[in-house]
């Protein structure tokens, strides 16, 4: 199917793209890499009088280091993300995830900065971000203001941005040598995640002294299981060690039921795969 006809800009600036989108207001749509708006247009699922593109805004790009965090440009790619040394150093988590993330053409396409704005519950990079306790910079006519993770995502599909917004960048505490694994099920290669596992394991000789565990697809919105992260505190990294803790792996999720699978097969996965990603961030 072919998009309804649209008008189409490509600022150079943030400033110059926030302009764009006051004086379209509601008839504007942003696009970074694309992935997930061009089918929804195709799709006439949505019909902008507008779309501004945000790919010609080079200070939107890159990873740098600021101290006791890593900063990645909204419009950074999934390819560059996963290659960047300061990421695979200090968020070795994100790393993982992006592997995971649809396939090598999304991944050159495809922002990260998109995929968080456009907050798919299935999707594979709110859960490690969460987990990580990230925070996001959101860029408006009045200046600029930062959001954390836990206020971010706000049901499917909705985020902290505001209509006259843009994301410009996450910010990522550092979780220097941690180690780290995401564990996703799916019925076919590149699928949307049927439920997904973000683990970060901080682990002192053959205990586990820290961990950031993030869920995907458990809810409307990337869940952080703060439950089982209380409970791997002090437990021994072996498989009987964070049973336990693994088992509350469903506390305060609300999977949903479709195709996939019902919400109780989501629920039973949640808490095998919690173990799995625990048990191989530890190294077991």
């Amino acid at each position: 199917m072919i998009p309804t006809r649209f008008d189409y800009v490509a600022p150079t600036s943030v400033e110059d793209a926030l302009s764009a989108l006051a004086e379209a207001g509601d008839d504007a749509k942003i696009m970074a890499g694309g992935q997930s708006l061009l089918p929804v247009l195709r799709m006439r699922l949505n019909a902008p009088e507008l779309v501004i593109d945000l790919g010609k805004i080079e200070s939107l790009r890159g990873v740098r280091d600021d101290g006791d965090a890593i900063v990645i440009g909204a419009m950074t790619t999934h390819h560059e993300v996963l290659h960047d040394p300061l990421v695979n150093e200090h968020a070795l988590l994100v790393a993982r995830a992006v592997h995971d993330l649809a396939d090598a053409q999304i991944r050159h396409r495809g922002t990260f900065g998109g995929a968080l704005a456009h907050a798919d519950p299935a999707g594979d990079l709110g859960a490690p971000v969460a987990a990580l306790g990230a925070d996001f910079v959101i860029a408006g006519s009045g200046g600029t203001r930062t959001v954390s993770a836990d206020d971010f995502f706000v049901d499917i599909f909705e985020t902290a941005i505001g209509e006259d917004e843009i994301l410009t960048e996450v910010r990522i505490p550092k979780h220097t040598g941690w180690g780290a694994h995401y564990e996703k099920f799916v019925r076919i290669a590149h699928q949307w995640s049927i439920v997904g596992v973000a683990a970060a394991v901080k682990s002192d000789g053959s205990t586990i002294s820290d961990a950031r565990i993030g869920l995907t697809n458990m809810g409307s919105t990337p869940i952080r299981a703060r439950g089982v992260e209380a409970g791997l505190a002090g437990a021994e990294a072996t498989e009987s060690g964070v049973q336990a803790a693994c088992d509350r792996a469903t506390e305060g999720t609300n999977p949903p039921s479709d195709l996939n699978g019902n919400a109780d097969y989501r629920r039973h996965l949640a808490g095998v795969l919690t173990r799995r990603a625990v048990l191989k961030a530890a190294h077991v």
